[in-house]
C-alpha cells in the first residue's frame, strides 16, 4: 500500500460488488479508509462482500454501520435513481467515489448472436454505466462536491475479441462515454476515468475452457492471468487525490497483453 488511508473521508459506491473485480474493489477501498456502499443485482453476494470489510457493518440498506448494501438492477433507470436516493438518505451526502464494475457476457460469434443477447449485454455493461454515472454526477453537481467516477471497461473494448461482438461494443462504449463525461464534468471538479482489465481470474473468466485459458496465458508477456486485486489497486489510485490531475484516461491492467 503506497500510503495509508488515502480515502478516509470518502463515500464509495461500487456496482457489481458481489464478486470478482467489484468485490476486490470494495475490499481495497475499505482498506484505504472509505465507507463502502456495495451494490449488486445479487443482494446476498453484496452482503457477503461487506462481511469481508473491516469495521462495523450495516444490514442491507440500513444506516448505522460503516458500510451498506443495496440490491439494484443498474439497467433500470428507476432503480438506479432510487439507489442514489437511498444512499443519500443513509449518509446525508452523495458518494464522492463511484465505481461501475457491473458487467455480463453472452458470448457468440456474430453470425449466430441473437438480438436478445446483444441487448442484454448492452443494457448492463453500457446503459448501466450511463445511468449510474449520470445520477451520481447529478448528485455531486447539485451538492457542489468534487468526485471521482471510475468505469471498468476492458481491453476487449479497445482491440475486440472473437465471439464477443456485444461485449466488445459495450466496453468500447464505456471508454467513449468516460472520455466525454470527463470533458463535461471537469469544470465541476469531477474526474472520470476508465480501467481496462485484460484477462483477470474472476467468475466470468473461469467459465472459459481450459484450453482457451492456456492459450490466452501464453499470449500475456507477464506469463499469468491477473488477479482482481491488480485492478482494485488501480481503482484505488484513481479514486484518491494522488490522481488528482488525471481525467478522461483509460488505464490498461493487462500484464502487457495487446491481443
Amino acid at each position: 500500500m503506497a500510503s495509508a488511508l488515502r480515502l478516509r473521508s470518502a463515500l464509495a459506491l461500487v456496482t457489481g460488488a458481489g464478486s470478482g473485480i467489484g468485490r476486490a474493489v470494495c475490499v481495497r477501498l475499505a482498506q484505504e479508509g472509505a465507507t463502502v456502499v456495495a451494490c449488486d443485482l445479487n443482494g446476498a453476494a453484496a452482503q457477503e462482500t461487506v462481511r469481508l470489510l473491516d469495521g462495523p457493518k450495516s444490514e442491507a440498506g440500513a444506516p448505522g454501520g460503516k458500510h451498506a448494501v443495496f440490491e439494484t438492477d443498474v439497467s433500470e433507470s428507476r432503480a438506479v435513481r432510487h439507489l442514489l436516493a437511498q444512499v443519500q438518505a443513509c449518509f446525508s451526502r452523495p458518494p464522492s467515489v463511484v465505481v461501475s464494475c457491473a458487467g455480463i457476457t453472452r458470448d457468440e460469434f456474430l453470425l449466430h448472436l441473437s438480438e436478445k443477447d446483444w441487448d442484454k449485454v448492452l443494457e448492463i455493461n453500457l446503459k448501466g454505466v450511463f445511468l449510474v454515472t449520470q445520477v451520481a454526477a447529478q448528485a455531486l453537481v447539485a451538492s457542489g462536491r468534487p468526485g471521482s467516477i471510475i468505469n471498468v471497461s476492458s481491453i476487449v473494448g479497445k482491440v475486440g475479441n472473437l465471439g464477443q461482438t456485444n461485449y466488445a461494443a459495450s466496453k468500447a462504449g464505456v471508454i467513449g462515454l468516460t472520455q466525454t463525461v470527463a470533458k463535461e464534468l471537469g469544470r465541476h471538479g469531477i474526474r472520470c476515468n476508465s480501467v481496462l482489465p485484460g484477462f483477470i481470474t474472476t467468475p466470468m473468466t473461469q467459465k472459459m475452457p481450459q484450453k482457451v485459458i492456456d492459450k490466452v496465458t501464453g499470449m500475456i508477456p507477464m506469463g499469468y492471468m491477473g488477479k482482481p486485486e491488480d485492478v482494485a489497486d488501480v481503482v484505488a489510485f484513481l479514486a484518491s487525490e494522488e490522481s488528482g490531475y488525471i481525467t478522461g484516461a483509460s488505464l490498461e491492467v493487462t500484464g502487457g497483453l495487446f491481443m
